[in-house]
């Protein structure tokens, strides 16, 4: 068993640069099927997930080839339309070949996706997109299969029930080589989708987002390759902006993605803690003076990103009041409370009051179950300390990392493959700052 070992108490100083993307590095991936042509990707951070989706890709005859943070891929050799189970079930993005496969050679067979353990996390809205675009999908339950045919795609008008990130990507990949027009309303407007949408035009598909929540895609017969650099991690960003805060330190940030954080930075200084523009793409990032407490609620895009209250959630145990946190997007992503309870935070759980909760969250109210909740209160400020915690999805892991550096102690966590999902060299970046970080083996003296 892999485990980080963390001493806290040291503040974190220094200079360090953002991460290619990973939510974009993943379908930029997957678009590689949509061709023949090789597709050189710049940015690409070597995380466990892209690796993850290579090997899903090389399962089908794709070639890739990774050299520091360039990646080439080719789908010239394409083999096969069918994920193996073992490899295409680890990992939800897997599902996103299946438009691909069918834009292209007319079929596709792919396991039900997994990842990170936050809630259903259901694909049933491309699966439904798809289908209106003239796909015949049949899910098996003994083998565990999607299986997919259509002699072409075409166009259609859908519109989301609910905002989906991945949702919208899966339709953009497959409408891009359908026959007509596809319209896609109530569309995910995170910029990470736009950088995608970046990418597939410059590979020669004919996309335009019309309005914040549409998106119009008009088939073509055939994309080629391209060379394309990935925009910023934002989710990276904010994960070492708050480091800076809940050690009492400050941190230079390279690559900086102000123009996207604007909820993340408001809160940041409402809470008391400072940020400054150092030039068009560098933020510094510190504290001074008392945390205080303050109220958020997730939200897609340009909402507090769900992916930023956990991190967020460590801050506010040092604040002076209390804070609340209303998750609306997944069902089920405080997983890392209790952990944070062992060290010493003092957190309850409450269910905000919602008037129509089933059109007012953003997962299927029907996978909602009633011991969980959607809102906790954080009482603070509390002294963190030492504890042996496990991570359970990536972004908890992040919230873990933080809440570790922030406690007296040395902090054992475990689980720690999740955090290499999305987080390229964590222990390594974090030392160059100042962190008293290492990674050992189980047997090598934890």
């Amino acid at each position: 068993m892999k485990t980080l070992v963390v001493s806290g108490g040291f503040p974190l100083k220094g200079e360090m640069a953002i991460a290619g993307a990973k939510n974009v590095a993943l379908k930029a991936c997957v678009a590689a099927l949509l061709t023949d042509e090789e597709l050189i990707l710049h940015n690409v951070p070597r995380i466990q997930d892209v690796y993850s989706i290579l090997e899903v890709l090389k399962s089908l005859g794709v070639r890739s080839v990774f050299k520091h943070n360039t990646l080439r891929v080719s789908a010239k050799h394409l083999a096969t339309t069918t994920v193996p189970l073992e490899i295409g079930a680890s990992l939800r993005a897997s599902s996103l070949a299946m438009g691909p496969l069918i834009a292209r050679h007319g079929q596709a067979n792919i396991p039900n996706p997994g990842g990170c353990r936050i809630g259903a996390r259901p694909i049933d809205r491309q699966i439904d997109g798809l289908r209106k675009m003239g796909a015949s999908i049949l899910y098996n339950s003994t083998d565990g299969y999607f299986h997919a045919t259509a002699l072409r795609l075409s166009g259609t008008d859908y519109t989301f029930t609910k905002n989906t990130h991945t949702g919208t990507e899966a339709l953009l990949l497959a409408a891009v080589l359908a026959k007509g027009r596809t319209i896609l309303s109530n569309a995910a407007q995170e910029v990470e989708v736009d950088d995608l949408i970046s990418i597939l035009s410059r590979m020669g598909a004919k996309i335009k987002r019309t309005s914040q929540r549409q998106v119009v895609i008009d088939g073509v017969d055939a994309l080629h390759g391209t060379e394309y650099t990935l925009m910023p991690d934002r989710n990276e960003e904010v994960t070492f902006a708050i480091a800076a805060a809940i050690t009492g330190g400050e941190i230079m940030i390279h690559n900086s993605q102000r123009k996207h954080l604007g909820p993340f930075l408001r809160a940041f200084r409402k809470a008391g803690a400072m940020w400054k523009p150092c030039g068009e793409a560098t933020t510094k990032y510190w504290i001074k003076g008392n945390v205080r407490p303050t109220i958020i609620t997730t939200a897609p895009y340009p909402g507090f990103m769900t992916d930023w209250q956990g991190p967020w959630a460590v801050l506010m145990t040092q604040a002076f009041g209390n804070s609340t946190i209303h998750e609306t997007v997944f069902e089920n992503r405080f997983s890392y409370v209790s952990e944070l309870m062992k060290m010493g935070a003092n957190i309850e759980f409450f269910d905000p009051p919602v008037k129509h909760p089933e059109e007012f969250y953003n997962f299927n109210w029907e996978d909602h179950k009633n011991e969980l909740h959607q809102g906790i209160l954080i009482h603070g400020p509390t002294k963190l300390h030492n504890a042996v915690v496990e991570m359970r999805d990536l972004r908890a892991g992040a919230t873990l990392v933080l809440a570790a550096l922030a406690a007296s102690g040395t902090t054992y966590i475990q689980g720690i493959e999740h955090i290499d999902r999305g987080y390229e060299k964590i222990e390594e970046r974090l030392t160059s700052l100042g962190a008293s970080i290492r990674r050992v083996t189980r047997g090598d003296g934890v």
